[in-house]
């Protein structure tokens, strides 16, 4: 027969991940409302966790900004959620930064197909994890970040392993403490959310803690690379409607222009805000301009300081 009543015994013999959480024991049972203010309590746990992870997270972004810095390039591998979490972060930097499409990629079991459908049975193979990294040259430059809320996926151990035996920067991130899981690694951020409402359903808390912990990362890592002014994205890609009128408006506070200058700055810039604002706040022509940003690596904070000697 089966037990259906929650053991706190059991447990011991579980994955944290896989615990089962007293909270939300007979979850079928409750009304809409009280589904709800459980879920609404249990994702306070996901910022608890990240709070507790800063150390790990600081280490993280100061590490990879400098392989960056050296024409490295960040990875993120991962299979189901972890890795549709990967493949969101990565591809959100190009329109959001203005970054090559090859600086920030995301990797995830069974490829751009596992996006929309499962790929269970990929995610216990390790070797296609490093098929999957050497398919894209990736190097001793390069970072990786495995991401596996267990601790115990084959395919993200795999590349972990693989990362670190050619001495890339390896990062794991995981959902379990270190009795449940030792990973290899150069970096270990532990997001310990807890037994889900769901048991076993890492997509709820730990899924969102790991969204938390790269919206953190890859931002922190585009600021300390010069792409941000203030709390501004200057490095946009200005694609569309919304991004032009982002652009004008960084230009107008930033820059003291107005619309119509901020308009024919864009257009001289062929869309650079970094570039427009430059001109905006030094009054120096484009080819001065473009020279100084260049000889200050992109930072507009650098070359603003640096304008007298120009």
């Amino acid at each position: 027969m089966i037990n259906l009543k929650n053991d706190s015994k059991n447990n011991n013999y579980r994955i944290l991940t896989e615990h089962i959480n007293i909270t939300s024991n007979e979850l079928d049972t409750k009304s809409t409302n009280e589904i709800v203010n459980i879920f609404s309590e249990a994702d306070k746990e996901p910022q608890k966790a990240v709070r507790k992870a800063i150390p790990a997270i600081v280490n993280a972004i100061d590490e990879i900004t400098e392989r960056l810095k050296s024409n490295g390039r960040l990875f993120y591998i991962g299979t189901g959620t972890s890795g549709r979490l990967g493949i969101l972060d990565a591809s959100e930097c190009p329109p959001t930064f203005c970054t090559n499409t090859d600086l920030v990629q995301g990797i995830i079991a069974g490829g751009l197909p596992s996006l929309t459908r499962s790929s269970e049975s990929l995610e216990d193979v390790p070797e296609i994890a490093i098929s999957d990294l050497k398919d894209r040259n990736f190097s001793n430059r390069d970072v990786l970040i495995g991401i596996t809320a267990s601790g115990r996926t084959p395919y993200v151990l795999g590349a972990l392993k693989y990362s670190k035996s050619i001495n890339a920067l390896t990062i794991s991130i995981s959902s379990v403490p270190e009795s449940d899981s030792t990973l290899d690694n150069d970096i270990d951020i532990r997001l310990i959310t807890g037994p889900e409402i769901l048991a076993g359903s890492t997509r709820l808390k730990a899924g969102t803690a790991t969204k938390m912990a790269l919206n953190i990362i890859s931002t922190s890592v585009m600021i300390k690379l010069g792409k941000v002014y203030g709390n501004r994205m200057i490095d946009l890609s200005v694609s569309n409607d919304k991004l032009m009128d982002r652009a004008i408006g960084i230009l107008f506070d930033l820059g003291s222009v107005d619309r119509e200058t901020a308009i024919q700055l864009l257009k001289k810039t062929n869309g650079s805000v970094k570039l427009s604002l430059l001109i905006a706040l030094s009054d120096m022509d484009i080819i001065k301009a473009r020279q100084l940003l260049n000889d200050s690596n992109g930072n507009l904070r650098t070359a603003l300081i640096k304008v007298n000697d120009y």
